[in-house]
């Protein structure tokens, strides 16, 4: 009998425990399921985000509608009442508010002349608060900033509430950084009003996600714009690079007793050199090259004003240096104190063999003598254009007279023939050009320029080209 009552205590004990580790188990099921409904919600939530940036930036989205739906989205997603988004402007220095959505709260301190302002005049406050910069640690943007972490703020608003009615009050906020790349883009903020359900934790890790996929949405924006603007400029010098091919001559005149080939190659989409053929009279033409301090869009609009100039003063004038004394003073007034021109302007005539030359500053021509097989330097007086107003280079500046023999070569070249660098630093120099115009004088001025380029390229190999270079050669017949 006593072992039968021992084996029903022993038996209902063993249920006992059962049914409370059943409890338990249950109890975890149920608290596991509850997570997993949680998480999936989470998920959905956060899918729903993503969703609208993908469709976004699939539709090309501008900036104000990038952050305009930022806002919204992050604000319906978590049911609250309103939300903005604050950047930091260029210099990194302050905040300022990119968007703020209808009826949300400042989230930032309103002076007390402001608000009292706004109690007769209710957009005296909204025009303060979407005016306002933010700097680092003022008021709850300019904390956010500092901070590298999302935080939930439920008090602490006294001084933000002061003089304001419901409709402007805050209840509960969550801010947060927007961080890409260890640099700060700016601060997420969504609110609720007082009375409100506040924000649990799952909705902060929402949060959290949504900070750092607007981080990453506001980062390719940038890449997205500086694209656009690259793709944009690029178009822009390429028609620059195509008007300009149609200010410089595609071919050169017929000029008795010469032979005249002329190439420039610009080292960027538009050049800072100028070549031109000039027609002076029934029998003589100008022939000018120069070079513009500097590269890229600035030269070659100098280039440009300095191609007018001269076309306007080399008519009807066989001086050289009377036309480049000109040019200066039309263009001296307009360059600026750390720009100038160097140019060699010449004359043929074609009942001589004498050519007459003045040189403003750009580099000595060589003269090929077919008798000798050797080559001089032409180098006469000369300043740069745009240096002074006229007053040193009108005295300095003068006409130089040489002849040709038949056969001789006159070869002009700017300085980004001579100074073109190949991988170890080391210049291809007058002296490589002086011996490639010697190894091929024996054929057409065509072919001692194509030469010479394509010695210039083999010497440089895949270094890029960090200058124009122009070569104008002149055969005498």
């Amino acid at each position: 009998m006593g072992w039968a009552l021992a084996f029903f205590l022993l038996l209902a004990a063993s249920l006992v425990a059962l049914l409370g580790l059943w409890g338990i188990m249950t109890a975890r099921v149920q608290r596991a399921e509850r997570a997993r409904v949680e998480i999936e919600v989470e998920e959905g939530r956060v899918f729903e985000y993503l969703h609208s940036l993908g469709e976004a930036f699939a539709e090309g989205v501008r900036s104000a509608d990038l952050h305009r739906l930022i806002v919204e989205s992050a604000s319906r997603i978590l049911d609250a009442h309103g939300g903005a988004i604050y950047l930091t402007d260029r210099q990194d220095a302050a905040m300022v508010p990119a968007f703020l959505s209808k009826g949300c709260p400042p989230l930032i301190d309103v002076p007390r002349h402001v608000l009292e302002q706004g109690a007769h005049a209710p957009i005296a406050i909204d025009s303060y608060v979407r005016l306002h910069a933010i700097k680092h640690g003022e008021g709850l943007i300019g904390v956010a900033w500092q901070s590298p972490e999302v935080r939930l703020i439920t008090e602490g608003f006294e001084a933000i509430n002061e003089f304001r009615d419901r409709s402007q009050q805050l209840g509960g906020v969550l801010v947060g950084p927007l961080i890409y790349r260890r640099k700060c883009l700016g601060v997420l903020a969504v609110c609720t009003l007082p009375g409100a359900t506040p924000f649990s934790p799952a909705d902060v890790k929402v949060f959290h996600t949504i900070c750092e996929q607007s981080a990453f949405a506001l980062y390719n924006e940038v890449v997205y714009l500086e694209a656009n603007e690259k793709k944009r400029l690029d178009h822009d010098l390429e028609i620059a690079r195509e008007i300009q091919s149609i200010l410089l001559p595609s071919d050169p005149p017929p000029v008795p007793g010469y032979e005249i080939s002329g190439l420039n190659i610009p080292a960027r989409q538009v050049s800072g050199d100028y070549f031109d053929y000039l027609v002076i009279d029934d029998n003589r033409t100008g022939v000018a090259i120069a070079d513009v301090s500097g590269k890229g869009v600035p030269a070659s609009l100098i280039m440009a004003m300095c191609r007018s100039v001269i076309r306007s003063q080399s008519p009807g004038n066989t001086s050289p240096a009377e036309v480049l004394r000109r040019v200066n003073r039309q263009l001296y007034p307009d360059i600026k104190e750390d720009m100038f021109i160097s140019m060699v302007y010449l004359v043929l005539d074609a009942h001589s063999d004498v050519v007459r030359i003045a040189r403003a500053g750009h580099d000595p021509p060589f003269v090929y003598r077919a008798a000798t097989g050797k080559v001089e330097m032409i180098n006469p007086k000369g300043m740069a254009l745009g240096i002074d107003s006229g007053e040193v280079f009108d005295r300095i500046c003068a006409d130089f007279e040489f002849s040709l023999a038949p056969g001789d070569f006159l070869l002009l070249y700017t300085d980004g023939a001579t100074e073109a660098l190949d991988a170890a630093g080391d210049e291809f120099g007058p002296e490589r050009l002086v011996r490639a115009l010697q190894a091929n004088a024996s054929g057409t001025s065509a072919h001692v320029i194509r030469q010479l380029t394509e010695d210039v390229k083999a010497f440089v190999g895949a270094y890029p080209q960090h200058d124009d270079i122009t070569l104008i050669a002149i055969r005498k017949l």
